[in-house]
């Protein structure tokens, strides 16, 4: 027992290195590790990042993960460590059962670039499980007649642990009749039997009870108990035998619930009761026990539920074969379950990088997808594909592992999305497949400039236009997306004459609407030209250019200017003309401009006063000013004309000048004509003088008469007892009907009389414009009429001066 306790000893440090153990194959990539069941959640198991030489600081970046292909998930990484921890409890006899390697395989997987290792852990086994009997006792019939050395087989005890933890001995209770001896077998492992060391005497003891305990091999070790019950009969001579110690058997999965796998046989020579045997499954699963069952007397094997090869595709428990009196036989049925192509393909997108830049170069790793089948062999061999005419490919990576990859550039305008459809089909027959969609998605870069809807613009404008008012649009679009389509409209500085650009024109940044900023003068500048520019906003910003040529129309706000003859001050010039001069004869022209252009700069010309209109005539567009009659001795001397010119705008302008002529052939006549000219003007100007003045005298008179009522007013205001309330007007007719006119200028046509009535204890005055008379002196009347009609009004005054005061004053205006 010392010695077998050193070895266990010894075989518990070995698993304990093996967990902290960990082989790289180079050549593959792979890493395995060893650490024992039943560890708590945490536990790290290696570290990844130091066993395959990678940087920890880059796991999360790489978006490094674990991908167990469906099975259980025992394991997860730590990021921030790099180690291999355990992410669940492990019970490996319920994971692995009696199986003597348990391995878990599954992926290490990185990105960017695509790396995966291949990780396989061994759950070793720890002795947490004891040894126990199918039965808490074991009943034997054995014959009185059973000579000395005999041997009976005994039930074995289950461990549910492997290896050295699993049952290594037996031992038997000391009695008298019995001894235990332990064998090993390839198919029973250890087992013990029964040996008779004295026989049996049914009359002196009928039952004999023994204890039988298992022992494993464990650290610590563990045993488990049970009582044989040893029943002596009278006579049985034979156990069953079977016709095989190992039966095999087939089984396709698709086998249908009732079918018959194997039937068992055992026989037993010995008659009646003792001949009969029956069946039943020894050292079975759970999981077995659910899908196959045994006929007790016939041995017939039959399945009972689903079989599936991918979830189990061996089964091995054990047959006891038992007849009447209790003995028993072992043998091991084996059932090997067959694969059917009945799984199909399982497409699993590993990752997708959505949405992709339209820049990415050919070659540009879009997606990694990974192909199961749960099936074997030909079964399980999956071939991929996605649809033609695409700018994509599948690429073979590692084992089940493709890349989809560009296979040309990418363009966002011409295609902004992709549903790629992968089409993965297995080997077997008749072949399965699986379909699934990939939505990829294109990422916009400003590849883009704006481009303008024309190669250039033309605008026209009226001159005299209003500050503000808009002269054209400009329009440009941006193929790319968002903020890199979104265009901008700005103008490129420059100068107009001399003028910068920005003083001339706007533009609005969001709609492209060009302003004027001033009123233009088609006179100044016809037509200039400016640069606008439009700007998306992308990264790096893109632009185009466009040329506006705006031309100014024109518009008739000139008024033709007359050259000739000049018009300045109070100069004039004087053509003379010959008293010869026959019809037809050019006696002079008039030269006039227009600074406007086109029909608005059209003049023409007509005399619209003369002092004979019969003499002269004027070219309606040439200007030329010509006799039309030949000069008689009865012709005035001087001649004035005054010559209209007019443009030929829709609305016109029109210019006046005078153009004097002297009809003589001698300067001198001239000369003296011109000195009795400027008298008779300076006699008129003084005229004009006197008139003046005497309104400005008139106009002074008026004002202090005003001023004077208003003091009187405001004296009487505080005796109201001695005046009368109320206005009195003195009628009209008081007045003199006419009125004298001064002649001279002709500018004061009409006389107005205004009545003032102060009432003498009002508070208040009344001031009357009364109506107006209008006449005409006569020219023999004078000045004295009217100055005695003046007295004769202030004597009327004077006599009403009781009670109440009118005065009528007349100015001629």
């Amino acid at each position: 027992m010392a010695t077998a306790t050193m070895r266990c000893s010894i075989q518990w440090q070995v698993r304990c290195f093996l967990f902290f153990l960990s082989v790289i194959d180079p050549c593959l990539g792979d890493v395995r590790y060893s650490f024992p069941e039943e560890m708590k959640h945490g536990s790290v198991i290696g570290s990844l990042t130091r066993d395959l030489g990678l940087d920890v600081r880059t796991l999360s970046a790489r978006r490094a993960r674990l991908d167990f292909q469906g099975s259980r998930r025992c394991c997860e990484i730590n990021v921030s460590t790099g180690d291999l921890v355990v992410a669940e409890r492990i019970d490996r006899d319920k994971l692995c059962g009696h199986m003597t390697s348990c391995a878990l395989n599954f992926d290490f997987f990185l990105e960017n670039p695509l790396e995966l290792h291949r990780i396989t852990v061994d759950i070793q086994d720890i002795n947490d499980n004891a040894p126990s009997f199918p039965s808490n006792i074991i009943k034997l019939e054995i014959s009185e007649s059973a000579v000395k050395g005999a041997h009976f087989p005994i039930e074995d005890a289950h461990d549910a642990d492997i290896g050295l933890n699993s049952v290594q001995s037996y031992a038997l209770e000391s009695n008298e009749y019995f001894r235990l001896a332990v064998h090993t077998s390839a198919e029973r492992g250890k087992y013990g039997e029964l040996i008779l060391e004295r026989e049996l005497d049914r009359e002196k003891e009928q039952e004999v009870s023994l204890i039988l305990t298992a022992v494993d091999g464990g650290d610590p070790q563990r045993s488990g108990t049970a009582v044989i019950q040893v029943t002596v009969l009278d006579v049985n001579d034979n156990i069953p035998i079977f016709a095989e110690t190992v039966y095999k058997a087939s089984v396709a999965e698709s086998t249908a619930i009732g079918s018959t796998v194997v039937t068992i046989s055992a026989t037993d020579e010995d008659e009646g009761v003792f001949g009969e045997v029956t069946y039943e499954f020894r050292h079975i699963s759970e999981k077995a026990a659910e899908l196959f069952s045994i006929d007790h007397k016939t041995g017939e094997v039959t399945v009972t539920g689903p079989i599936d090869f991918e979830d189990t595709s061996l089964f091995e428990f054990r047959i006891q074969a038992k007849d009447g009196a209790g003995q028993t036989a072992y043998c091991k049925l084996i059932i090997q379950i067959t694969d059917l192509n009945d799984n199909a393909p399982v497409i699993y997108i590993k990752s997708l990088n959505t949405p992709i830049p339209e820049n990415s170069k050919p070659g540009t790793e879009v997606a990694i997808i990974n192909l199961q089948d749960r099936d074997s062999e030909v079964n399980g061999k999956v071939s991929c594909s996605i649809q033609q005419f695409l700018p994509f490919k599948l690429m073979p990576s590692i084992k089940n592992y493709y890349s989809l990859v560009t296979m040309s550039e990418l363009d966002r305008e011409q295609e902004s999305e992709y549903n790629i459809t992968v089409t993965a089909t297995d080997g077997g027959f008749p072949p399965l497949s699986t379909n699934q969609t990939i939505h990829l998605t294109i990422s916009d870069i400003n590849d883009n400039p704006p481009v303008f809807d024309r190669q250039s613009y033309t605008a026209y404008v009226t001159e005299n236009n209003s500050a503000g008012s808009s002269i054209c649009s400009v329009s440009a679009t941006d193929s790319d997306w968002q903020q890199n389509g979104s265009v901008s409209y700005n103008l490129l500085t420059g100068e107009v004459n001399g003028i910068p650009v920005s003083s001339i024109v706007s533009i609005n940044r969001d709609s492209g609407v060009i302003h004027a900023v001033r009123s233009f003068d088609y006179e100044q500048f016809r037509d200039f030209k400016i640069q606008v520019v439009a700007k998306d906003n992308g990264s790096p910003q893109l632009s185009s250019n466009v040329t506006v040529s705006v031309f100014i129309t024109d518009q008739n706000d000139n008024s033709p200017q007359i050259l000739y003859p000049a018009q300045s001050g109070n100069s004039f010039m004087t053509e003379m003309v010959p008293k010869a001069a026959q019809a037809g004869s050019l006696v002079s022209k008039v030269i006039a401009v227009d600074a406007d252009s086109g029909q608005n700069a059209w003049l023409s010309y007509q005399i619209v006063k003369s002092t004979d209109p019969g003499l002269f005539t004027i070219g309606v567009h040439s200007g030329e000013i010509r006799t039309q009659r030949d000069v008689s001795q009865s012709d005035i001397m001087k001649q004035n004309l005054i010559v209209l010119v007019k443009d030929n705008g829709q609305r016109s302008h029109s210019s006046t000048c005078t153009v004097n002529f002297v009809i003589s052939d001698d300067y001198s006549d001239y000369t003296s004509e011109m000195k009795d000219h400027a008298a008779r003007s300076e006699n008129m100007s003084n005229t004009t003088a006197y008139l003046v003045i005497a309104l400005a005298v008139v106009t002074f008179l008026f004002l202090v008469f005003i001023t004077l009522i208003l003091v009187v007013k405001v004296c009487r205001r505080g005796k109201p007892g001695l005046l009368f309330d109320g206005a009195v007007a003195i009628p009209s007719t008081h007045f003199p009907p006419n009125y004298a006119e001064v002649e001279g200028s002709g500018t004061l046509r009409h006389s107005y009389i205004y009545d003032t009535f102060l009432t003498t204890g009002s508070r208040t005055s009344d001031f009357k414009f009364v109506s107006s008379y209008d006449s005409t002196m006569p020219r023999d009347s004078t000045l004295k009429k009217e100055q005695k009609n003046e007295t004769e009004i202030e004597t009327e005054e004077k006599k009403n001066e009781g009670s109440s005061c009118a005065v009528g004053i007349h100015s001629k205006y």
